[in-house]
């Protein structure tokens, strides 16, 4: 597995660049080109996908951009292009707080996603997703509580945004929700 390159880049094109390593010219997929700047030195995290008609090579400026790239990968359905495309539809840590807070609006509608895909990527990764702060973590089991004594998705993220921040721990956490403060 080829994790990290670093090289000359020495062409830039919209889905990617080309970077010597060791006098080969590899061609990286990449999800933004900002930060490259054709002729000088590129250090990316890299994740080789090996398929049956070839392989190709995907690069990030970020390894955490490269580790969320692969997050995505373990859910069914999504494939290296797709997440690729997710991720240049958005900066990695807003799709890592709308999966944590299992914000369909946003990934349909900024990330691109169609409904099913995306309520598919909440669920799969909303547990994934290293959080901001600790009380998202909290969240999401505070999410699935109201979500089972009969809130609506959108319920249940309004009374989620409505709990101050100084509540910290499920069940006090699950209170403020319930009650509305």
């Amino acid at each position: 597995m080829i994790r990290q390159i670093r090289g000359k880049v020495l062409a830039l094109e919209a889905s990617g660049a080309t970077i010597e390593v060791a006098g080969f010219g590899i061609a990286v997929a990449l999800p933004t080109l900002i930060g490259l700047t054709l002729g000088s030195e590129a250090v990316l995290a890299t994740h080789l996908a090996v398929k049956q008609d070839g392989m190709e090579l995907y690069g990030f400026l970020d390894a955490l951009d490269r580790d969320f790239f692969e997050k995505l990968l373990t859910v069914s359905g999504v494939g290296p292009k797709t997440a690729l495309s997710i991720l240049r539809r958005s900066p990695r840590p807003q799709l890592e707080n709308a999966i944590a807070k299992r914000d369909i609006n946003y990934l349909t509608r900024v990330a691109g996603l169609g409904k099913k895909s995306a309520e598919k990527l909440a669920v799969e990764l909303s547990e994934k997703m290293v959080s901001g702060s600790a009380a998202q973590g909290e969240d999401g089991e505070v999410f699935d509580t109201l979500v089972a004594l009969g809130y609506t998705e959108r319920e249940a993220r309004k009374a989620l945004s409505q709990i101050p921040e100084n509540i910290s721990g499920k069940e006090a956490r699950l209170r403020a929700a319930l009650s509305g403060k």
